[in-house]
């Protein structure tokens, strides 16, 4: 588990961050930078050892990517959030002065967007499974990707398979 840390917490670092930017994030298809997360995980593990990493242990190491990116972006979204809070409340009113016939409870919901620490904790929950799901799948990927084959033998020497 020790070896896989390091990978794991860079693989979220790059998960977190760039969830957590808002322009980055619209371009988030597919949950691409959590599976890349996963997938870079699953390289630096990979390059830490000299032979094949098991497809288990890309797994392992894109779903703690994918859980430490989870917690990371919903940290870091928290002031970017904050600093948005105010525009994106002018953009709603805006909207909703516009629309007359929005129904009462949608009207409170619009003008309640973001307030509150229940949002805080439904983004962090949805973040860190969505986060493992698709970091493992990453590292699924990443570590059949990356896979160390066999040493090639020296030039002029003959491969004989193990007789069993």
């Amino acid at each position: 588990m020790g070896n896989k840390l390091q990978p794991a917490l860079l693989g979220g670092l790059f998960i977190g961050v760039l969830s957590a930017l808002p322009v980055v994030n619209l371009f988030n298809c597919c949950c691409l930078w959590i599976i890349g997360g996963g997938v870079l995980s699953a390289y630096l593990l990979q390059q830490n050892q000299p032979t094949a990493i098991q497809v288990a242990d890309g797994a392992l190491v894109g779903l703690l990517a994918g859980l430490f990116g989870g917690v990371l972006g919903v940290i870091l979204s928290i002031p970017l959030e904050r600093m948005t809070n105010e525009w994106v409340r002018n953009v709603i009113e805006q909207v909703l002065e516009r629309a007359q016939d929005v129904p009462d409870e949608l009207r409170s919901a619009l003008e309640n967007v973001g307030t509150g620490s229940t949002i805080l904790v439904f983004k962090l929950f949805t973040s860190t499974v969505i986060g493992a799901i698709f970091g493992m799948l990453g590292g699924i990927l990443g570590a059949a990707i990356f896979k160390k084959g066999p040493k090639p033998s020296p030039p002029g020497t003959i491969d004989v398979p193990p007789s069993v």
